[in-house]
């Protein structure tokens, strides 16, 4: 049998908690290699004997989750830089879970850089297996990016190659997950650090059911076998994003709002619970379903349904901890004129559904960046002339209202909203 080998760039909870872990669990794998430029993580995982662990958050509790013979490297430095070049040359499954596909070409070691390097070794070699590279940067074309800025450093054969041999694929990756950093909350929780003696703990929540584009490499067949192929990826990411990440921002900073800490506590709030799901159902779902309807049984009213249920299950988990400041981070990113907050509105009103509770949302947000109340400014500001005229009208006056509705945070009024 052909040795296989995996290997992950970008050491985070993504990668240790979803791609290596389900790698190691396949049992597939003869090799497991990650990549990862913080030296003391480096020391760590080798001074533990390529073991760490990783706290799996069920419906029930938190496992323990152990992954071992796990090869570390830091390409940061030479001759570990040398060996990841040839690990990545004889993987077949390869996976980047990386702070942003700003990350394929910053660094002393650019990710695209490394795969052009090992992409040129495997073009030599008769024998080197097709490979399969997963994107998780949480980019609707990280995949396409990829691909151009490596074979931007190939000559023609060693390019024909990768088009030959090589497959870039999307992700749809609906797993919350984090780094705890608090001693308190590890030691409460009795959270298993990465390794002994280490500061952080990983915590993901035991959800798998990851989507992936359709692989088309002939005779090829994945080692994490646990991954759903999708032939067109760009419905499941709108649903991921003006659905699932729409609805876990809103929640969140309604819950600032009403002074919850963790998302967990969502659970004794019925008025904002209700609120949420209203919002997942009527304004993201009354949109997406009729945007996609056919493509899936996802984009039906039972399917929207079932997948709304499930994510709100899910979002308040109190097995995850999941703190409200971890949800809202970044306001100003959340409520730009592509991503989810406003994204989803203006969905919404293309399918001629008001976004009433999208605008209660979005005014939590704003007012996490200006407490005076002028969100007509800041909305402005932010959005820098995006989108017609008329939306962004209509867009301001809703936010505006709900700024106001704020004010009256009484459950009457947001029992109004949750019908």
């Amino acid at each position: 049998m052909t040795r296989r080998t995996f290997v992950g760039l970008g050491f985070g909870p993504i990668q240790g908690g979803l791609f290596l872990l389900e790698a190691h669990r396949s049992g597939n794998f003869d090799r497991l290699v990650v990549a990862e430029v913080v030296q003391e993580w480096v020391d760590g995982i080798r001074q533990a004997g390529g073991c760490y662990h990783v706290n799996v958050a069920t419906a029930t509790g938190t496992e323990d989750a152990t992954v071992d013979d796990v090869e570390i490297l830091n390409p940061g430095v030479a001759a570990d830089c040398e060996a990841l070049v040839g690990a990545l040359a004889e993987a077949s499954e390869i996976a980047t879970a990386l702070p942003s596909v700003d990350f394929y070409h910053r660094g002393d070691a650019p990710v695209a850089e490394l795969l052009a390097r090992a992409f040129r070794l495997k073009a030599l070699r008769p024998d080197a297996p097709s490979c399969v590279i997963y994107t998780a940067e949480n980019h609707n074309h990280a995949a396409e990016i990829l691909q151009q800025q490596c074979e931007a450093g190939l000559d023609a054969p060693a390019r024909a190659f990768v088009r030959d041999s090589v497959q870039f694929l999307n992700t749809v990756i609906g797993k919350m997950s984090g780094v705890v950093a608090d001693p308190e909350h590890i030691r409460a929780e009795g959270l298993a650090c990465l390794v002994p003696n280490h500061p952080r703990a990983f915590l993901v929540e035991e959800f798998n059911r990851i989507l992936i584009s359709q692989i088309r490499l002939p005779g090829f067949r994945r080692g994490i076998e646990v991954f759903v192929e999708k032939p067109d990826l760009l419905p499941f990411e709108e649903a991921k994003l003006y659905g699932h990440n729409a609805v876990h921002a809103l929640l969140g900073f309604l819950a600032r709002h009403r002074r919850h800490q963790f998302m967990s506590e969502v659970a004794a709030d019925p008025p904002l619970l209700a609120l949420a799901r209203a919002a997942f159902l009527e304004e993201a779902g009354g949109a997406l379903v009729k945007r996609h309807k056919g493509v899936d049984a996802l984009f039906t009213p039972d399917g929207w349904r079932d997948y709304a249920e499930d994510l709100l299950t899910r979002m308040i988990n109190p097995y995850l901890r999941d703190r409200v400041g971890r949800v809202i981070r970044d306001p100003r990113r959340k409520l730009g004129w592509e991503d989810r907050l406003i994204g989803t509105m203006r969905l919404a009103l293309e399918a001629g559904v008001t976004p009433r509770r999208f605008a209660l949302g979005a005014a939590a947000a704003a007012q996490c960046l200006d407490r005076r109340g002028a969100i007509a400014d800041l909305l402005s500001e932010i959005w820098a002339g995006s989108g017609s005229p008329e939306v962004r009208t209509e867009l301001i006056r809703l936010i505006t209202l709900a700024g106001h509705d704020l004010k009256q945070h009484g459950d009457v009024a947001w029992r109004n909203l949750a019908r």
